[in-house]
């Protein structure tokens, strides 16, 4: 695994932590918004404005990086305003200072994403692109396995007591902040001028941009557009009659088949293409969506939602490997930053969408519909298996 550099094993470690942190409170979030006084409304709206912010800025800050030339200062502030946030939410609770906690976290997620991912492929080649990213994503989504367990092991002991464990994820925060500053900058370009852009100056990079680049992400785009929140899948075990604790264990169990698959498929997609890995993840989306749709028995839910998990460790890593094989050096936090913007509001409006069309039709015909048009963007990305990007 020489490979996986001294840099790569930190940025893992420092993701881990982040997320054990994040997860630990991603049950609980909803509740305790309730218990301080939210209503669905407000809490859609906190959300909403806190994904807005946290994808426009990743755009930006991205092409920040690239502009200045450096990554560690962004990921390591980016990390440490995420860590910051959490007792921020439990400090106090008006309606006011919880959008400022919730939108002061969603920022640290774009400050730092753009060039987090720009070290990940700097620090490897073409060859171990798929495999970097994958091992990063297998350690990122340990987080959420351990998070959400020490979650429930607490509230067992401590029911209801929510508060507390906004406090105790500020422990994971604080690990995560202090493996940043074993991070370090190689300088590419320095720049000691001062660097001022506008916050919607990295929309220019679309014009820019290869014209595969402009291809491959209008296909993953679409893709996004009809990908809603994993939150949607929750519910349909709802209706099927699980109890709470039954779709949690599932989560878990879809994050740790997540944590399992990420690095080997990683490994695979350096030998046979990241292409063919990506197409595969996308068939099995459409595969599980569509038996989403039709199933009613628990049982059969473990059974996709490990399959969705192969899904999420052969798409979401790569997908960004197969972006930064395709854009300049140079420009690598920019192409990222600009993609993930753009993911961040198409997944608003993908929730959006189904969640009307739930309203309106029921679930079944959102699975399905879903389903159905997702085979058409697998179709349209198979174009690339031709070319040698």
């Amino acid at each position: 695994m020489n490979y996986i550099t001294r840099t790569v094993w930190i940025l893992s470690f420092v993701s881990l932590f982040t997320d054990m942190a994040s997860e630990m409170l991603y049950p609980i979030m909803p509740i305790y918004l309730k218990s301080i006084g939210f209503s669905i409304v407000l809490i859609g709206f906190l959300e909403g404005l806190a994904e807005a912010t946290a994808g426009l800025s990743k755009g930006y800050f991205g092409k920040l990086s690239d502009k200045k030339g450096i990554r560690v200062p962004f990921v390591r502030w980016g990390y440490a305003l995420s860590a910051f946030s959490k007792p921020m939410m439990a400090l106090l609770s008006f309606p006011l200072w919880i959008f400022f906690a919730r939108t002061i976290d969603r920022l640290g997620k774009g400050l730092r994403t753009g060039a987090r991912d720009a070290i990940l492929s700097d620090e490897s080649s073409i060859e171990t692109k798929g495999r970097v990213f994958g091992f990063h994503r297998s350690m990122d989504t340990l987080g959420a396995v351990i998070g959400p367990l020490l979650a429930l092991a607490y509230l067992y002991f401590h029911p209801k007591d929510y508060k507390t464990l906004f406090y105790l994820a500020f422990i994971p925060g604080l690990l995560a902040i202090a493996a940043s500053f074993l991070l370090k900058d190689q300088r590419r370009m320095p720049n000691e001028k001062r660097i001022t852009i506008s916050f919607f100056s990295f929309l220019h990079y679309w014009k820019q941009s290869p014209v595969e680049y402009r291809r491959l992400v209008s296909g993953l785009l679409l893709f996004t557009l009809f990908n809603s929140s994993d939150v949607f899948l929750l519910l349909k075990m709802k209706e099927a009659g699980m109890n709470d604790i039954d779709v949690i264990t599932i989560y878990i169990f879809y994050n740790l088949v997540y944590v399992i698959f990420a690095y080997p498929i990683g490994i695979l997609a350096d030998k046979i293409g990241l292409k063919k890995i990506f197409l595969s993840g996308l068939t099995l989306f459409a595969i599980v969506y569509f038996c989403m749709g039709m199933n009613t028995n628990p049982i059969i839910y473990y059974l996709l939602f490990f399959l969705y998990g192969i899904y999420a460790a052969s798409t979401e890593g790569i997908a960004k490997a197969w972006i930064s094989n395709i854009s300049e050096r140079k420009d690598t936090a920019t192409a990222i930053g600009t993609f993930t913007a753009f993911q961040s509001i198409f997944t608003l409006l993908a929730s959006s969408i189904a969640g009307i069309m739930w309203y309106s039709f029921g679930s079944t015909t959102v699975f399905i519909t879903t389903s159905i048009i997702i085979v058409f963007v697998v179709l349209y990305l198979s174009q690339f298996l031709l070319k040698k990007i």
